[in-house]
């Protein structure tokens, strides 16, 4: 019985595996999958998928397949940039506030609770506000959004590990501080954080495409996921591969995305 359960999850994380491979494969070598300029109109407008282009044509004649593999660099560069933002500002956050204890950890709850106590996607657009628009800059401010949820998450992490009896016994063994918080605490307080930081990847994502979509993030023609369902919305009633062909890509990454973080979570 055991097997049987077992089989379909490998399969899941098998396949949640090669989703996941496959869109960073676009990010990184995106000429070998697709030989079309993804700003050129080079075909006619509103072609339904076919033969040539897998996904269809846009209002302007752009293969979509080909915008879509192209803009697998922005949206995930950018949801890593988001990602690591979060990951290394909470986690930091966290270890001085799990270490320090008394009023600075206070102090940086006190901060944690009003950056959680805000929308996502208000804090995010206020951010943009403040830097501007473009792929980086709606990163940072994704980014931005995350750091609370790290930090709380690190912080917990940091308080059980510290209070462990091997942490005692390198104390007593002679330890200073900074050893037993480096060689000690903090990679035992880590595999939570990582699968967080995997789970928010998919979030970033769904996020920045919809910065994208609302027209904060990449300036067009960039090929951005959000911004390609953007340029579609007119044309949901008539052809509507142009939303629903990206869309499910988006889906897919991302579930493809949180399947593994839970995943990791089950076996950390």
């Amino acid at each position: 019985m055991s097997t049987l359960i077992t089989r379909p999850r490998r399969a899941g994380t098998v396949l949640a595996a090669a989703i996941l491979l496959l869109a960073i494969a676009w990010a990184l070598l995106p000429q070998l999958f697709t030989t079309h300029d993804p700003n050129s109109g080079t075909f006619a407008p509103l072609l339904a998928p076919n033969t040539e282009n897998w996904f269809g044509t846009d209002s302007v004649g752009r293969d979509l397949y080909t915008r879509v593999v192209w803009g697998a660099r922005e949206s995930l560069a950018g949801a890593l940039v988001a990602v690591l933002v979060g990951l290394v500002v909470g986690t930091l956050l966290g270890l001085v506030a799990g270490t320090q204890r008394g009023w600075v950890d206070a102090a940086l709850m006190r901060l944690v609770d009003v950056l959680l106590s805000i929308p996502a996607l208000l804090l995010s657009l206020s951010v943009i506000i403040l830097l501007g628009f473009g792929t980086i800059n709606a990163a940072l401010a994704v980014g931005v959004t995350s750091v609370a949820t790290f930090a709380r998450l690190a912080r917990s992490q940091v308080l059980a590990v510290a209070a462990a009896d091997f942490v005692e016994a390198a104390y007593g063994s002679g330890g200073t501080r900074l050893q037993v918080l480096f060689r000690h605490i903090l990679p035992n307080s880590l595999t939570p954080v990582l699968a967080l930081a995997a789970l928010q990847f998919g979030s970033a994502i769904l996020q920045l495409s919809t910065l994208g979509f609302l027209g904060y993030g990449a300036p067009p023609p960039t090929p951005e996921w959000g911004l390609v369902i953007a340029d579609a919305r007119d044309y949901l009633a008539t052809s509507w591969w142009l939303t629903v062909l990206p869309g499910v890509v988006i889906v897919a990454v991302v579930c493809a995305a949180n399947y593994l973080s839970h995943t990791i979570r089950k076996e950390s």
